[in-house]
């Protein structure tokens, strides 16, 4: 931004300034990533000077005491002059630390300040959303064990099927959830640390500062990772990491994103329904010219911000399919923007399901009017084994059911009248076996299956376990 310039007047991301949570943007502020590449430039001096490079300690020292004296208006002005925006952080770093301006960035290129600390704060980034996902699914759990019995209309191609139970569909939500997690933490143990690889991965400057002694170069490589927090580091490298683990990095944001998105999905349609709702304040409004609405606008808005992170994640896979040999620029610009706002989405979805989730509400009502629309035809299956079962054809009874089934659905919606099968049935002789008994069939928790069940195994043998140690840490971040 230039001096004196209206931030009114210039464009402003919303993932910054309506979406994203405090902790998440912090994490790709400014002034966040220059404290980590000051993190690497003193990692690398205590390295270099245990590795025995003539560096003093009180030049280590000043590092350190100024390590958060980082004046961002000096840098810009810095560089503007240089037109290098790690020379410049080097200059002003070395004006606070002048007698340790001479070792700052001794032998490294760039690209170790850059990738490394890019590799740094994803890893913090998804420490962040690994809490996100923990408290989103310890909320989803306390939702599945409250509903676990409740039946509802269970729907295949958003047409009538067979009921399931609140809980059990509360599940399908954790399950998807869950499968992000691990994949999360699979990568978040296993991302490696560029290190301290030189100009184009040979390692040849660092070899010269010890005049030829490789074992001191590998053991540099190898301290500076453990200073930056990382165990396992790249084995070789061109003058970037490559950016394939971009792209595995992108693909766990969209995976969480398509999951968030799904949730989010239902949700609207179940909302249309009048099955469930989100919170609603009391003061919210709806639409400026229908009052009486309460539209479903946060999982509308997960579904908007899942979308781009969607988007995002295809652009890592195609700058890592066209990086030349040890590496070209063509990823700098794109990554600068995709992956903060990837992280930055991602964040937002997760907050927002969050929300949703704690202050949701169900209708058992209206889940009982659904399926009493419709729980004479999902009854016929046990009628049709009671008939068998009493001596009758199965096909013809299958035919007959069908051929009744076929007319009270075309009365329903011609004629807008209760569901008529059962009455059809009774009157028919065929089914003369099932006389007073048809109703008795149509009790819901009769046609759930096994979902009440399967909800205590999902949390018992798959979620507990991937939560345990953990806790809720909910936060209502939602923003606007």
């Amino acid at each position: 931004m230039s001096e004196g310039s209206n931030p009114a007047e210039e464009y402003q991301n919303p993932l910054v300034t309506r979406y994203a949570g405090k902790r998440m943007r912090a994490l790709f502020s400014p002034l966040k990533r220059a404290r980590v590449w000051r993190d690497l430039w003193i990692a690398l001096a205590e390295a270099e000077r245990e590795c025995g490079l003539e560096i003093k300690d009180t030049q280590i020292q000043e590092l350190r005491a100024h390590r958060d004296e980082i004046d961002l208006g000096r840098i810009a002005i810095l560089e503007r002059e240089l037109r290098h925006d790690v020379m410049a952080h080097v200059h002003q770093f070395g004006e606070v630390a002048p007698s340790a301006k001479g070792i700052l960035h001794l032998g490294a290129t760039s690209c170790f300040i850059t990738d490394n600390a890019d590799l740094w704060i994803y890893r913090e980034g998804l420490k962040l959303l690994e809490q996100d996902l923990v408290t989103a699914l310890h909320l989803l759990r306390e939702r599945a064990l409250q509903y676990r019995d409740l039946p509802c209309l269970g729907a295949t191609h958003f047409q009538p099927a067979q009921p399931v139970t609140v809980g059990k569909r509360v599940c399908l939500w954790a399950q998807d959830l869950a499968l992000d997690l691990e994949d999360l933490r699979n990568l978040k143990t296993n991302l490696p640390f560029r290190g301290v690889k030189g100009t184009t991965g040979t390692q040849a400057s660092f070899l010269a500062l010890f005049n030829g002694d490789h074992a001191k170069v590998r053991d540099l490589d190898q301290r500076v990772a453990e200073k930056m927090g990382f165990q396992k580091r790249l084995p070789v490298t061109g003058q970037t990491y490559t950016r394939k683990l971009d792209h595995r990095l992108m693909s766990v944001l969209s995976g969480i994103a398509q999951s968030t998105a799904k949730f989010g999905e239902d949700f609207r349609l179940l909302s249309h329904e009048g099955e469930v709702s989100e919170p609603f304040t009391e003061k919210q409004i709806g639409s400026s010219a229908m009052a009486y609405k309460r539209n479903p606008m946060r999982s509308e808005r997960i579904c908007s911000l899942a979308r781009l992170v969607l988007s995002l994640g295809g652009t890592a896979g195609a700058t890592a399919s066209v990086q030349w040999l040890e590496r070209s620029l063509d990823d700098s610009a794109i990554r600068r923007i995709s992956i903060p706002e990837a992280f930055l989405g991602t964040q937002a979805c997760l907050s927002l399901q969050q929300n949703i989730v704690q202050g949701m509400r169900v209708y058992p009502k209206m889940c009982e009017r659904h399926l009493n629309e419709h729980l004479p035809f999902l009854a016929t299956e046990s009628i049709l084994m009671e008939g068998v079962q009493a001596g009758g054809d199965r096909q013809d009874l299958h035919e007959k059911i069908r051929a009744h089934a076929v007319d009270a659905a075309r009365r329903m919606k011609e004629e807008g009248i209760p569901n008529p099968l059962v009455e059809a049935l009774e009157k028919d002789p065929d089914f003369a076996f099932a006389k007073g008994r048809i109703r008795k069939l149509l009790d819901a928790s009769l046609l759930v299956g096994r979902a009440p069940q399967q909800v205590d195994e999902f949390l018992e043998e798959y979620l507990d376990p991937l939560l345990e140690g953990t806790t809720s840490d909910y936060e209502d971040e939602v923003r606007v």
